[in-house]
């Protein structure tokens, strides 16, 4: 199975810089969005400092499965599921540190979310309301769940859906990378089929443009790089009050 990959990230029509970083990383199989938060640029070194902090892991345990990592592994689960959960909570100690010994960072941090493909199965691992959807026979599915206040208030059922619009605090994350170390990484393996297309992106498109406007978009563009700009440009299209960034990843 081959993977197809193409990203692009853009400040937005209302942000005065771009606090999103992305990674494509063909050989390893992965990819990763990070939204970075905090005040003046933090947020841009926070997502910066965690998706260097993930490449820098990958490619120091490519091809060797001995090697000493930086956290304990979980036995029962999958060497690619560890792989990449160790190479998160890398990025979020990374982060952590950094806030804890320069002031001008202090309170930083970022979402996360990302992709890596194995054998039969892809894995899902995120922080934060960045999202993964898979596009399949045509079907647009959300196969993360937002790590947020207004996310949790509805799971809860203390806030009704249609109340979620004019909810005041949408923008409220209860989980990210650099709140706490370590953090918690929520983790799904999706068995895989040949032409399903993987979407990661930031709420600057999640929150922008209606899912079924996003499948809609995915359908009717084959080519990859074309199907993200068009992405990014409803996004600020809709008034690109954040910052966006989409990564596209084909199994073909």
């Amino acid at each position: 199975m081959r993977i197809e990959l193409a990203g692009s990230t853009h400040v937005g029509m209302k942000r005065p810089h771009n606090e999103d970083s992305f990674l494509l990383l063909p050989e390893e199989r992965l990819c990763v969005v990070a939204d970075g938060m905090g005040g003046h640029a933090s947020g841009e070194v926070a997502s910066r400092t965690a998706i260097e902090a993930i490449e820098a892991f990958f490619r120091q345990t490519a091809g060797d499965r001995e090697i000493t990592w930086p956290f304990a592994v979980d036995e029962s689960k999958p060497y690619e599921e560890n792989r990449l959960v160790v190479g998160i909570r890398q990025a979020n100690a990374r982060i952590v540190d950094l806030a804890a010994t320069d002031e001008q960072f202090k309170g930083m941090g970022t979402t996360v979310v990302s992709l890596l493909v194995g054998e039969a199965h892809v894995w899902l691992g995120w922080a934060g309301d960045s999202r993964a959807y898979r596009l399949r026979d045509g079907a647009l599915q959300l196969l993360s769940e937002d790590h947020s206040l207004l996310n949790d208030l509805l799971k809860a059922k203390k806030l009704k859906p249609e109340e979620a619009e004019s909810f005041p605090h949408k923008n409220v994350i209860v989980r990210a990378l650099g709140m706490k170390d370590p953090v918690a990484v929520d983790v799904i393996r999706d068995e895989f089929q040949p032409g399903d297309l993987y979407l990661l992106c930031s709420d600057g498109l999640s929150s922008m443009v209606a899912d079924e406007r996003i499948e809609q978009i995915l359908q009717r563009t084959e080519d990859l790089d074309r199907a993200v700009q068009q992405l990014i440009d409803a996004a600020n299209a809709a008034g690109g009050t954040d910052n966006v960034t989409v990564v596209l990843a084909r199994l073909v």
